[in-house]
């Protein structure tokens, strides 16, 4: 997945803080830290998808570039930030989903390769609506858990990089996330 180690998190953040006080340069260098980034992300989710799906990283990467430079939320850290790309990245990828659905009227849906670091198990075939649905059912029921999976999934987030995000421990962290992945496997199964 992501190395978020690769650059200095103060660095990032004090990038983040300039941008959003309008400092123009720093967004420029923000898109140098964390395009390739986010484009690395986006070619693991593209790879996944079947082989005639049309969705290119590259489309993906910007679609959810653009949303997130131009959202009003302010960003606290690169964790912060990487964890909302991810969201991104999965309203995307969903959205694409029910469009290409809508689209063929009946045939199957838009599937994706859940492998062992996303789910903890074989790699298993599901598809992203249904991955989605159960990530919304699992929110109403535990929205933490539900949004460690995301930040796992969808933004590449180990349990020690997404435990500050959610003000947790470490521990708890990777029992969410254990837990939570069986929870899917469970609900995706049935």
């Amino acid at each position: 997945m992501l190395d978020l180690a690769e650059t200095p998190k103060e660095d990032v953040t004090g990038l983040l803080e300039r941008w959003q006080y309008g400092d123009a340069s720093a967004l420029n260098a923000l898109s140098e830290l964390l395009y390739g980034e986010l484009r690395r992300l986006a070619q693991y989710y593209v790879k996944q998808e079947r082989p005639d799906h049309t969705l290119q990283a590259t489309a993906l990467v910007n679609e959810a570039y653009i949303r997130l430079i131009n959202t009003e939320l302010h960003y606290t850290s690169k964790h912060h930030f990487m964890s909302i790309a991810g969201r991104m990245l999965r309203r995307i990828l969903v959205d694409y989903a029910r469009s290409a659905n809508a689209q063929k009227r009946g045939r199957a849906h838009t599937c994706i390769t859940l492998d062992e670091g996303a789910l903890g198990e074989k790699t298993n075939q599901a598809n992203i609506i249904q991955l989605n649905d159960a990530l919304e059912q699992l929110s109403r029921q535990d929205e933490r858990k539900a949004q460690v999976v995301e930040l796992n999934f969808f933004a590449g987030l180990s349990a020690e990089e997404l435990a500050p995000i959610l003000n947790i421990s470490s521990r708890t962290a990777e029992r969410d996330l254990k837990f939570a992945k069986a929870w899917l496997l469970q609900e995706l199964r049935a």
